[in-house]
């Protein structure tokens, strides 16, 4: 069921980067860092819990694809993989997505605790 007031379900005006049979990733519009994708499921639906096995699988393959092409472009020095579910969690878009996010040496003073304490030094 598409919902016209979200971002990801009014728009075909992606550039979209792998897709598969239920989701499709893009580059974030507003990345954390260079080459942030988001793999965002075909059907809306607002949480992670709500995704079907075949979703989470088509997801999970187009984390391995997405990180094949960022490899060959950006060359990171590593990633973060994540979700956020719900408003207090972070969620800003009512539809489930990963955020898949290169990671580069230098990027943070002190990498250790992941992308929680980010700040961009560039």
């Amino acid at each position: 069921m598409e919902n016209n007031n979200c971002p990801f379900c009014s728009s075909n005006n992606f550039d979209i980067i792998c897709e598969n049979k239920f989701a499709f990733a893009i580059l974030d519009k507003n990345p954390v860092n260079e080459g942030h994708t988001l793999i965002i499921p075909k059907r809306h639906f607002p949480f992670f819990f709500e995704a079907s096995g075949e979703e989470i699988t088509a997801m999970y393959s187009l984390l391995h694809e997405a990180k094949g092409i960022l490899d060959i472009q950006y060359e990171p020095s590593g990633y973060n993989i994540g979700v956020n579910v719900g408003y207090y969690a972070g969620q800003t878009i009512k539809h489930m997505h990963i955020h898949l996010i290169p990671r580069y040496k230098g990027d943070v003073d002190e990498p250790k605790g992941g992308i929680i304490n980010f700040k961009r030094s560039i």
